[in-house]
């Protein structure tokens, strides 16, 4: 199984890699991370976009019967 390479700006708050294309997370896009602990996943999320200086809103939230973390990019 090839599981390829971990990048430093890819998210794990369950311990399951979760690869977000950052570079097509567009102002207005949003992406929907299924996670059981929220509070590690928006504060990983939070690590990522501060530094190239993204605005974010999240919302923990319930979603095709899976606990996530929903994160919208602003302007």
């Amino acid at each position: 199984m090839d599981q390829g390479i971990r990048r430093t700006f890819d998210i794990n708050p369950d311990g399951v890699w979760v690869v977000v294309k950052w570079e097509d997370f567009v102002v207005g896009s949003s992406f929907f991370v299924p996670c059981i602990n929220t509070k590690r996943c928006v504060q990983q999320v939070k690590d990522v976009v501060t530094p190239r200086g993204y605005d974010i809103v999240q919302n923990v939230t319930v979603e095709n019967d899976r606990l996530g973390v929903r994160i919208w990019r602003l302007l």
